[in-house]
């Protein structure tokens, strides 16, 4: 039993047990069951793996309040839901990744899931850092507040603008530095092919390893904004860590849907960026008010309102423009 009141990052190891084994069966049950052979995946079976997905991200929220209480459970739906929509705009970008390197659908699962095992680790060890720093510092929360503020606005000036993959840097130093071949061959990251210099077998990574690593680099870069943000929610590195997870996983297989309809969503940056910029104000104003914290109902209830009024504004507009 002593195993079991074993504490880490303040929650019991057991705790952190049941979330690692639901991930690891999830994982294993997506790719050795569902997705075993490489298929396209339409629409239909994007939206059910999306509901799976989602409904056991809302049913974990019932284990969070049988452990700890309702403020944790507000705490975690806040996060859930601000880390799943700022994730959209990771979508966005994901599609144009796929475009670039020309990546049939059929082969778009593979390289999501082994992109999740990144993620998984990547924020681990970036939400273990900024617990560790927030707990030995607590003003870094402020600075935090301030870099979303900040970002928020850049975001609010930039969303209009269109990006372009193709001059993404990181493309040209690794066509530079990898030796790399010009077509697919078929799921394979990597192959060995002789080398027309040498007639040596060499390693060459094909066009799918770079979208995994095109699309890794740019998970690093959002969860730069992302992570912040859920710390300014909670401080609770088990919550801002399961939230995560959760709304990666569940985003990633709604892809495939949300890929047909992502014009729908065009004007949705600009309430992801009034939302950074809220939630980055929360610190300031709990402590213009005189309160502990802002009140996590509070902050979930504004939250759904503003992303609601950014899907419902996206969804007229872009209806009214395909109407003319």
């Amino acid at each position: 039993m002593e195993i079991l009141s074993f504490l880490f990052l303040e929650k019991p190891l057991w705790m952190w047990l049941v979330f690692m084994g639901l991930v690891v069966t999830l994982l294993a049950f997506d790719l050795g069951v569902l997705h075993k052979d490489d298929h396209e995946i339409g629409v239909a079976e994007s939206l059910k793996l999306s509901v799976m997905y989602l409904s056991l991200g809302f049913l974990f929220a019932g284990f969070i309040y049988w452990q700890m209480d309702s403020e944790a459970t507000a705490q975690y739906l806040t996060a859930f839901v601000v880390e799943k929509t700022l994730a959209m705009d990771n979508i966005f970008l994901i599609a144009m990744i796929f475009a670039f390197f020309s990546i049939p659908r059929e082969y778009q699962h593979r390289v999501l899931f082994w992109g999740i095992l990144g993620v998984i680790i990547l924020r681990g060890i970036m939400i273990g850092l900024g617990a560790t720093i927030v707990e030995q510092y607590n003003w870094v929360l402020y600075i935090f507040a301030v870099f979303l503020i900040l970002t928020g606005i850049k975001m609010l000036f930039m969303a209009d603008k269109e990006q372009k993959i193709e001059e993404n840097g990181l493309i040209r130093f690794l066509k530079r530095h990898l030796n790399v071949t010009n077509e697919l061959h078929g799921n394979r990251f990597v192959i060995r092919k002789q080398d027309p210099s040498t007639g040596k077998l060499r390693r060459y990574a094909t066009p799918l390893l770079l979208a995994l690593i095109m699309i890794e680099i740019a998970d690093l870069v959002f969860a730069v904004d992302s992570v912040p943000a859920v710390f300014t929610i909670t401080t609770d590195p088990y919550i801002v860590y399961t939230s995560n997870i959760f709304a990666i996983l569940g985003l990633r297989a709604l892809y495939f849907a949300l890929d047909a309809i992502l014009h729908r969503f065009a004007y949705l940056k600009y309430a992801l960026s009034v939302l950074l910029v809220f939630i980055g104000s929360k610190i300031f104003i709990a402590w213009a008010m005189g309160w502990e914290k802002f009140p996590p109902e509070w902050s979930l209830s504004i939250t759904f309102v503003i992303l609601g009024a950014g899907v419902v504004y996206s969804l007229w507009r872009t209806g009214s423009k395909q109407q003319t």
